[in-house]
């Protein structure tokens, strides 16, 4: 039935090729009900790389259909910030979609997405909102579930699929569809890396070879940090391990290097046994790079 619409609307042809652009919420809704069965939704800002194919990958997996949406939200970004200059690559984007299983890309401008200008009634992260990526960017958080509560109520998906690169961010849309009761499962896609180690991001792009060589300390301070959780650390001591390797030398700014809970990222005391998320973040230059990894507190070392 979808492949029927997009014949009739833009001449193209079944799921798995080019899929159909739409830029107002009247198309998506139109495109949203000649799909039946399950639909999984891929929320990004463009830009795309190999780390939002892998999330496609995973929604084509879940889901009998797959709607990704390409929006600059500028709820999220603050003064002073890169949003006038983020990169805008929407046809490359859907190049980039091609093939992938994809049906629908949903590209609006802010006007379609805040008709009047920013919207007067918005979502609150919280607590969670207030730390780590929080305090470094006040307000950021309450933007990223504005849109993406306006996005899943647009899609109407089953899944949501986001990723594990930006955790503080899972753990927040996590906890407002389970507090508000949304009807949808969020799953996480892992983090896909360069072969040098390196978390794919398209602010990737912004680095000079240099800096993105000294970007390189972020997956090293994970690996600090995987070693010393091996090793019976307490919390605090893994992550001071990959602070250390983080503040080696100058030229990089350390925002944070944190060992939390994994599901609330709350702090947690020194004789904690069990997973925990080493979340790590610095400035390069002008590029301000995230980075975390799972590891397991090893209690069995410690004593």
């Amino acid at each position: 039935m979808i492949a029927h619409f997009e014949q009739a609307t833009h001449g193209e042809t079944t799921r798995g090729d080019r899929p159909l652009v739409v830029h107002t919420r009247s198309d998506l809704r139109a495109a949203r009900a000649a799909m039946t069965g399950s639909v999984a939704v891929v929320m990004t800002m463009g830009a795309l790389h190999a780390g939002h194919v892998s999330l496609v990958a995973k929604a084509r997996g879940l889901a009998d259909h797959v709607i990704v949406t390409v929006f600059v939200n500028p709820l999220q970004f603050g003064a002073g910030e890169d949003f006038d200059s983020y990169p805008r690559t929407l046809a490359a984007d859907v190049e980039a979609l091609s093939g992938k299983g994809v049906e629908v890309v949903f590209a609006p401008s802010a006007d379609e997405m805040y008709p009047g200008g920013p919207p007067q009634v918005s979502v609150s992260a919280g607590p969670l909102g207030t730390i780590l990526e929080g305090a470094v960017r006040p307000g950021h958080f309450d933007g990223v579930l504005t849109v993406v509560a306006k996005l899943l109520n647009l899609t109407s998906p089953t899944h949501a699929i986001f990723g594990q690169k930006d955790a503080q961010q899972l753990v927040a849309i996590r906890t407002m569809v389970r507090d508000l009761a949304m009807p949808v499962s969020i799953e996480a896609a892992d983090i896909v890396r360069d072969p040098d180690g390196l978390a794919l991001s398209s602010r990737n792009a912004y680095l000079t070879p240099a800096q993105r060589d000294l970007g390189l300390r972020l997956p090293r301070s994970l690996e600090a940090a995987r070693q010393a959780a091996a090793a019976g650390a307490a919390p605090s001591r893994i992550a001071r391990a990959a602070r250390d390797v983080l503040a080696q030398g100058d030229r990089i700014t350390v925002n944070y290097a944190v060992a939390r809970e994994p599901e609330t990222l709350g702090e947690v005391p020194d004789d904690y046994v069990g997973p925990l998320r080493v979340l790590v973040a610095a400035r390069v230059g002008e590029t301000r790079l995230l980075d975390n990894e799972l590891v397991q507190v090893n209690g069995a070392a410690r004593r």
